[in-house]
């Protein structure tokens, strides 16, 4: 599958889900079980109004739907996906008024579950806000 069919993949994936609409998340680059997926920094989104930090629900989100979407990318052909399981460990917030990204990488493919791992960052690349590791369902194109 091309790049921009992943894309197309991906973005699909993304607008069915409608909190990820409602969050302003946008594909930004897609392919081969990696994707990277950012999110604006949204006044309503604050978690804590005496810092500005966005709450740490919408990164969840974030990150999530990017390691979902990396899922979807594979090579192997994903058709489906969801979560089984997604640890996150919040390292700092994130500086409040900048657009947060996620990068995700499925590194693993078993016969139903693929295993992925994700960074969310702002606009200091050398400093993650948050880093996750999941596993997800992977429903190949007949079942097998």
């Amino acid at each position: 599958m091309d790049t921009e069919s992943h894309l197309h993949i991906a973005r699909r994936f993304i607008e069915a889900i409608p909190h990820s609409k409602a969050l302003g998340m946008e594909v930004e680059e897609i392919a081969n079980g990696k994707a990277v997926i950012s999110m604006p920094f949204d006044p309503r989104l604050i978690g804590d109004p005496e810092t500005g930090v966005i709450h740490g629900g919408a990164v969840s989100a974030l990150m999530d739907t990017c390691c979902g979407a990396a899922v979807m990318s594979h090579p192997d052909g994903a058709i489906a996906t969801a979560t089984i399981d997604l640890r996150i460990d919040y390292m700092r917030p994130a500086t409040p008024g900048q657009r947060i990204r996620a990068r995700a990488e499925c590194y693993h493919v078993t016969r139903s579950v693929a295993f992925v791992r994700a960074t969310a960052l702002d606009e200091d690349d050398s400093r993650p806000v948050a880093a996750a590791t999941g596993a997800f369902t992977f429903q190949r194109q007949g079942g097998a």
